[in-house]
């Protein structure tokens, strides 16, 4: 097994198919450059016996051509010659030649990347696999199958929930996440980059928590300098990710970023109507899909509006570095080196950064109810908007309620500044409309705390001690939990 920053769950389920008994079939699915491929390579590394790799939009000929050289470079010094299969139930008839070749002393994993690449319309794969697997793989008390793919959609649907022959087959599956900022924050530390806990922070909000564009991150550089040479630089490896990462996820992928560049002009999310209008699509069936594999793709988040049902769920755009593109990346090509310190300093930069922020806040909600003392207590996350009827009365918005079974609820409020975050006096009047206007509009009788969360603190002073009941500072959400 190899060594990992953090994934310790991903871990211990890992571990558990390597010390069962009995045969395991694992999917593992996720967006692209979260780290799949590594995590099954490292953690396997002494029992992986044969690794093929989908490949896009390849011809089924191709993709059988592959497997051979997979195979045949896997069982490299054997006598066997291997021929290129005619069709994939040829090729699991030769995977489990050369399976039994192997004997049953030792565990064996088989992994199968980017299986939906394989399984297009009318190859055969699916259908061979689950033959496969059920009539000889079964049988293998020492075998692990690790199914894998980026579309994870397409895995959910097609093989977590597949209603065929690999039907309830599965023994284990893991959705494998961005890490978290603590993990993040070991990553880079395990790589002798030594940035303080806001540029982490700041370097999070513009590419999130994806290895593959950490990675890139140089120790000697200051976050703004990492994300003008990443982001803004010709060379830069997220300069034209966008475009690739979408296209390769998702099967007519214009649906998808059209909805995406809605919900980036959008801080409170869109209703499921709002969108069937962005998606520019006919069917109401359409756009649940398109959802679902927005939201399965960790792109998209739902959130339920408080004490509101099922169809009033908006979906809010998740992903940290689609917001950072569309927001800065696609309309600042070509601007000089070392601007983006300067754009830092606009009103432009605040707004995004206030949503990039609650953004990351929302992915850390173990760590703020840690840091509040509740995290035994049973609570709901929510957001609740209201809009007046009248011109005569305001609005009112709270991104983040965490509604609690001890019958308090925390108003929490996220702020991304500089240093000392200051509530001034029309601030402070702002709070206090929008907690009056929450308590009458929804007439709850629970207590209210407000809550702040900040990334450079709260300075004390007469407007914070009338209203503010719990702060939660940066270093808060670092903790693992």
């Amino acid at each position: 097994m190899g060594k990992f920053v953090g994934r310790e769950d991903v871990c211990a389920v890992l571990k558990r198919a390597l010390t069962s008994g009995d045969p395991e079939l694992i999917a593992v699915y996720g967006r692209r450059r979260v780290g799949k491929t590594f995590l099954i390579r490292e953690y396997f590394a002494d029992q992986l016996r044969l690794e093929i790799t989908g490949a896009l939009n390849a011809s089924i000929q191709q993709q059988l051509k592959n497997f051979a050289k997979a195979l045949a470079a896997a069982a490299a010094g054997g006598r066997k010659k291997w021929d290129v299969p005619a069709t994939w139930s040829d090729a699991f008839q030769q995977l489990e030649q050369y399976l039994t070749s192997l004997g049953t002393s030792r565990k064996q994993v088989i992994f199968i990347d980017e299986l939906p690449w394989f399984a297009s319309r009318g190859s055969g794969f699916l259908s061979a696999l689950d033959h496969w697997w059920n009539t000889r793989g079964t049988r293998r008390k020492n075998l692990i199958v690790v199914v894998c793919g980026s579309a994870a959609s397409w895995m959910v649907k097609n093989v977590v929930h597949n209603r065929g022959g690999l039907h309830n087959r599965l023994t284990r599956r893991i959705r494998l996440e961005p890490f978290t900022l603590a993990e993040t924050l070991q990553f880079l530390r395990s790589r002798r980059v030594e940035l303080g806990l806001r540029h982490i922070v700041e370097l999070y909000m513009a590419m999130g928590g994806i290895p593959h564009y950490l990675k890139e991150v140089d120790g000697g550089l200051s976050a703004a300098q990492n994300i003008d040479q990443l982001c803004f630089s010709p060379t830069g490896l997220l300069r034209d990710e966008f475009q690739r990462l979408y296209s390769s996820l998702f099967d007519h992928s214009e649906r998808h970023i059209r909805v995406v560049r809605a919900m980036s002009q959008l801080r409170r999310g869109l209703t499921r109507n709002e969108v069937l209008a962005a998606a520019e699509v006919a069917t109401g069936g359409t756009v649940t899909a398109l959802l679902d594999e927005l939201v399965e793709a960790g792109f998209v988040a739902r959130v339920s509006p408080f004490e509101k049902g099922k169809k009033d769920t908006l979906y809010r755009l998740a992903d940290e570095y689609s917001l950072f593109y569309i927001n800065w990346i696609e309309s600042h090509r070509g601007v000089p080196k070392n601007t983006w310190l300067a754009k830092s300093k606009t009103p432009s930069w605040r707004a995004w950064s206030g949503y990039a922020f609650e953004s990351v806040c929302m992915k850390h909600l173990p760590q703020i109810r840690h840091a509040l003392g509740i995290a035994g207590i049973e609570t709901n996350e929510s957001a609740w908007t209201y809009r007046p009827t009248s011109r005569k009365s305001n609005g009112a918005q709270i991104d983040l309620l965490i509604d609690r079974a001890d019958g308090c609820i925390n108003v929490c409020e996220m702020k991304f500044s500089e240093g000392e975050f200051v509530i001034d006096k029309a601030y402070a009047a702002e709070l206090n409309r929008k907690l009056s206007t929450f308590r009458e509009m929804t007439s709850t009788r629970k207590t209210l705390f407000l809550t702040l969360v900040t990334a450079g603190g709260l300075k004390d002073n007469q407007y914070r001690r009338e209203l503010v009941t719990h702060t939660v500072p940066l270093e808060k959400l670092f903790v693992e939990v």
